[in-house]
């Protein structure tokens, strides 16, 4: 009889970060996929990272996850978003080269002891008395093990869809796809969904002007996703592959809106929702009539790859239409197609049938991670794949789970408003979803979880001497800072940037306060009298800097998370205006208007309704 302590079902990025996880706190794990050569497969665009996703990466390696190093091994440009704005928005963004990114974690769950690899599919779950006890595979084999994470992504009864040409396939044509398991579970009392994502056109790299795009570089800076990966092992700068920004014109959106018919979008009634922050052109077109205009990046695939990949551009329309739109574009007039875009529709779980572990409520033992949750992004999969596969481990040997606050991890605001809320769309993290987002930054996600870490024994002797080296010279170098003192005389000299001959009430100030007080001096600037600060690594030095400049906003937040819990309870007018309510986005708007919740709590579970626009209802009513 065949046996494993986790079996997981799927080689996605959810999967991969669940069977990793669990290999390395010694469990026996089965890794069940439908084809090995699609382990760590990037569907869509290839990228890690980006606004909120990139932290969660930071934080999923913070964890011990592996989806971080494989970033930063298989880059092929590093760029720190919204580097002009504030630290609690910025956030790392690989582009990837999709062929070593899969190649990669291929071979690392091939080398990783305690992982088996098995390529078939399973027919159905085997449960007793209301408990997952093994799978059966459609080769009529039984697996038995201690618990099961379902980590299917788009695999479960997949259709997709170019123009009136449907087909039942998954991702890239995968004629390979599950179907039993969908009908069991709805058997078994779960509620499915059926959710829709699409997918670009990929076009010969060969056949297209860049001349006539705007180039959009990477950053000449010390960037990486893990704690664990050395500078020295990181693509450099001048290796960096660029990408490219063009715009859609009137022509282009003439063409979408006179063929939108064709779109199953609007042509096929019972379509499954699809991601209202990520649409296809034409629903973008149609939806934003207004906008003369919509960005398209383009992007590498991989150096082995003769394609592009267009960022925006994701669509379901026929092969034909997409050939015209594709025209209208500047630069893209000979461009020659390898692949079409496509829709894809598949099932997907009422997330708020999970515990805060990932964990079914109808199944004991039974875990779900990745698209089958309603999500949509790697990011988001491979986040809630590290989750279950921790909680998975901690349920089989009696342990307490982890649950992440929404005030300590971008991934704890996902799994939170994944039980909670009612999800119709699939669902993306978003800056805007955390009301504690200065908390939770790209430079501090070790300071936040590795005590959760070394708490499970995920950290290792190395990673913990190396904090506690950077937390005790972060302290040194806070209290030198207070200690440093400069004059007028001596500022102007030291640092010509600033300008000090406002500061007319000021005769000596200390570099702590020097620091607090500019937006044009840096930790760096500062260690020619505090050496120490060298010794700090960038991320370090950013991460002091920050406590230190935003110590005030961060304090504030601090009190926040304490005040929101308060704000749960409070009731709203039945006859409030939402349309009168300042500062609510316009899905906040419809969804309260077409909900009409009495409270605050009861608005906080309806799925678009952000922490921020709560507050905003509070203060509103007040």
């Amino acid at each position: 009889m065949k046996s494993a302590d986790i079996i997981i079902i799927g080689g996605g990025h959810a999967g991969i970060e669940a069977a990793w996880i669990n290999a390395k706190l010694g469990n026996k794990v089965c890794l069940i996929t439908l084809n090995k050569e699609k382990i760590g497969f990037m569907p869509c665009n290839p990228s890690i990272g980006g606004s909120a996703k990139g932290i969660v990466v930071r934080e999923i390696d913070a964890l011990g996850g592996i989806m971080s190093q494989a970033a930063d091994a298989t880059s092929l440009q590093f760029k720190l978003l919204n580097f002009a704005s504030g630290p609690a928005v910025q956030a790392l963004r690989i582009q990837s080269d999709k062929i070593a990114y899969a190649r990669y974690m291929q071979n690392s769950i091939a080398r990783q002891k305690n992982i088996e690899l098995i390529e078939g599919a399973v027919e159905s779950l085997v449960i007793k008395k209301n408990e997952v006890i093994g799978v059966k595979l459609t080769s009529q084999q039984n697996i038995y093990s201690k618990a099961v994470i379902l980590t299917t992504g788009t695999y479960l009864q997949p259709i997709t869809y170019k123009g009136k040409q449907s087909n039942i396939e998954g991702p890239d044509g995968e004629r390979k796809v599950i179907n039993g398991i969908s009908q069991q579970l709805k058997e078994l009392g779960f509620n499915l969904k059926r959710f829709k994502t699409g997918t670009s056109p990929r076009i010969l790299k060969n056949s297209i002007d860049y001349t006539q795009f705007k180039l959009e570089p990477g950053h000449n800076l010390p960037l990486k996703f893990s704690y664990r990966s050395k500078n020295s092992e990181l693509l450099p700068f001048e290796e960096q592959l660029p990408c490219y920004l063009l715009h859609t014109n009137e022509n282009t959106h003439q063409i979408i809106r006179e063929n939108s018919h064709s779109s199953p979008i609007f042509y096929k009634k019972d379509l499954g929702a699809g991601p209202r922050y990520c649409p296809s052109i034409e629903h973008k077109v149609c939806l934003f009539a207004d906008k003369e205009r919509h960005q398209i990046f383009v992007e590498p695939e991989a150096r082995e790859l003769d394609t592009i990949y267009l960022q925006g551009l994701s669509t379901s329309l026929p092969i034909e239409i997409q050939e015209k739109v594709l025209r209208t574009l500047p630069g893209f007039e000979k461009a020659r197609v390898k692949k079409w875009g496509y829709a894809i529709e598949y099932d997907a779980l009422d997330s708020t049938q999970l515990k805060k572990t990932l964990e079914t409520k109808l199944i004991n033992n039974l875990f779900t991670a990745g698209q089958i949750n309603g999500t949509t992004g790697y990011e988001e999969a491979a986040a809630q794949g590290i989750i279950a596969g921790i909680n998975a481990n901690q349920k089989i040997k009696n342990l307490s789970p982890l649950i992440l606050g929404r005030e300590q991890a971008y991934i704890g605001v996902l799994v939170d408003d994944l039980v909670t809320k009612e999800i119709n769309d699939p669902y993306r993290l978003l800056t805007s979803r955390a009301e504690y987002r200065l908390l939770l930054r790209h430079d501090n996600a070790d300071t936040r979880l590795y005590p959760v870490a070394q708490q499970l024994g995920l950290l290792s002797k190395d990673q913990q001497k190396e904090f506690q080296q950077k937390q005790e010279l972060q302290k040194i170098v806070t209290q030198k800072l207070q200690k440093v003192k400069f004059t007028l005389f001596e500022l102007s000299q030291y640092f010509p940037q600033l300008d000090v001959n406002k500061w007319k009430t000021i005769k000596i100030i200390n570099a702590y306060d020097l620091l607090v007080r500019n937006n044009k001096l840096y930790l760096a600037d500062l260690s020619l009298w505090i050496p120490e600060i060298q010794k700090l690594s960038w991320e370090a030095q950013r991460e002091c800097e920050i406590n230190i400049k935003y110590k005030g906003y961060i304090k504030r937040q601090e009190q926040e998370v304490e005040k929101m819990k308060k704000l749960e309870s409070k009731l709203l007018p039945a006859n409030l205006d939402y349309d009168q309510v300042p500062n609510l986005s316009l899905e906040e708007k419809e969804k309260l208007k077409k909900r009409r919740p009495s409270s605050l709590s009861e608005a906080k579970s309806i799925a678009g309704i952000n922490p921020t626009g709560l507050q905003v209802l509070s203060h509103y009513c007040r």
